[in-house]
């Protein structure tokens, strides 16, 4: 037998035997019992639920997240900063020329 083919033999082999040896590391321990599982914690349903319920949504608020009045004072900043940045691009390329 070559000394190459006797390599690829082994090698293989070597491979083969790795593979065997991952592969038992496939279960999951957390369904192992008493390992990684705190005592008080519940028991897992045997089977995984549904779907999640993602069309529920939640209920309406009855007040605004932000007052009227705080809303129209941000965009207010928010529009001066949007002014601000264009005259300063404006005058950047103006004075770049």
């Amino acid at each position: 037998m070559p000394v190459d083919r006797m390599i690829r033999l082994w090698s293989m082999a070597a491979l083969f035997a790795a593979a065997l040896a991952v592969s038992g590391c496939s279960t999951s321990i957390a369904d192992l019992p008493g390992v990684g599982v705190p005592g008080d914690a519940p028991a897992r349903p045997k089977e995984a639920g549904g779907y999640l319920p993602v069309h529920d949504l939640p209920p309406e608020r009855d007040e605004a997240v932000i007052k009227p009045a705080e809303q129209a004072k941000i965009e207010a900043e928010l529009l001066a900063a949007r002014d601000r940045q264009a005259s300063s691009a404006t005058s950047a390329k103006t004075g770049a020329k």
